[in-house]
């Protein structure tokens, strides 16, 4: 692994560009899941990420299931919260319906034949709901040895669906750049789990920031470190024999590091499930020293890098 020049060409105007891009609800998990598919196919990691597409498959039946029965949001509290700066739907502060439960079980469900997730499907499935809330309060605050490696993937699954569907109602032309802190989500206040360069229109060539939780995206200028600010001292490195399309934004300032996916090589990747299928490039960024920036929560020991 070497530092690789960073690919894409002129740097496009912002103007008309939106800084935020809501998600897409249940569609969000069909396209991861046909994603993970595809990566899997001769992948060395295949099974692994053929069960995360079928985990994918189990949050979008999740979110098409609960689509609608989420409790209704405060129009003025949302206002508010953008006014002040604050994240509207904050992961370590808000309410949690149970709703969220009822995302687990048909997750549960549709992994419940697998024998990789037996035995987690199992223990979930007769956990009280006092302590499924647990697990979750430990996910959310990146306490990840709070629950089983086996279990936190299914509980951050479900929680996944939750924040994605409260992100959906929102209207994204209300956030503005410098409203929030610029490397954490306007919308819930997670970090990253990877950055995406988009294509097509008025997006094509800016990199967004992509949420660990409720996937929604927005704009940070490229060769800018998502966790500190800095502007020199960015190298990129790439597996050799990897996809051109996955790439490490380092920072020597902050020795951490955040995955950057370029849809001008692919337009098929996905924040989630390649940051799945490229863990070798963490381990090589490991060992040198670099720790992530944000987590990906369907993987699990994952180590947060503290923020400087």
């Amino acid at each position: 692994m070497s530092p690789v020049a960073i690919p894409g060409g002129t740097r496009p105007a912002v103007a008309e560009a939106p800084f935020l891009r809501v998600p897409g609800g249940e569609h969000t998990f069909r396209d991861r899941a046909r994603r993970l598919h595809a990566l899997a196919a001769g992948h060395s990691l295949g099974g692994y990420l053929a069960l995360m597409a079928r985990i994918a498959e189990g949050q979008a039946r999740a979110a098409h299931a609960l689509a609608g029965s989420h409790p209704p949001v405060d129009g003025a509290r949302i206002a508010a919260c953008i006014a002040e700066g604050r994240p509207v739907f904050p992961a370590g502060e808000w309410t949690r319906d149970p709703v969220w439960r009822q995302a687990l079980d048909v997750i549960l469900g549709c992994v419940s034949g697998e024998e990789a997730t037996r035995e987690a499907v199992s223990e979930l499935g007769a956990a009280p709901a006092a302590r499924l809330e647990e697990i979750a309060d430990g996910l959310l605050s990146g306490a990840f040895e709070s629950a089983h490696p086996g279990q936190a993937p299914l509980v951050a699954a479900a929680l996944q669906v939750y924040w994605n569907a409260l992100a959906t109602r929102l209207d994204a032309t209300s956030f503005h750049p410098g409203d929030t802190p610029a490397g954490t989500c306007p919308v819930c206040g997670s970090a990253p789990v990877a950055s995406v360069v988009r294509i097509g229109g008025v997006e094509q060539g800016l990199r967004y920031l992509h949420c660990s939780l409720c996937d929604s995206e927005w704009h940070l200028p490229r060769v800018q470190c998502s966790n500190c600010g800095a502007t020199t001292d960015i190298e990129y490195y790439a597996l050799e024999e990897g996809s051109d399309a996955v790439k490490a934004e380092s920072c020597a300032r902050c020795h951490s590091y955040l995955k950057q996916m370029y849809m001008t090589r692919d337009p098929e990747v996905d924040p989630v499930a390649d940051d799945l299928a490229s863990l070798t490039l963490d381990m090589l960024m490991a060992e040198r020293d670099y720790g992530r920036s944000g987590p990906n929560l369907l993987f699990v020991p994952g180590q947060e890098h503290p923020a400087d």
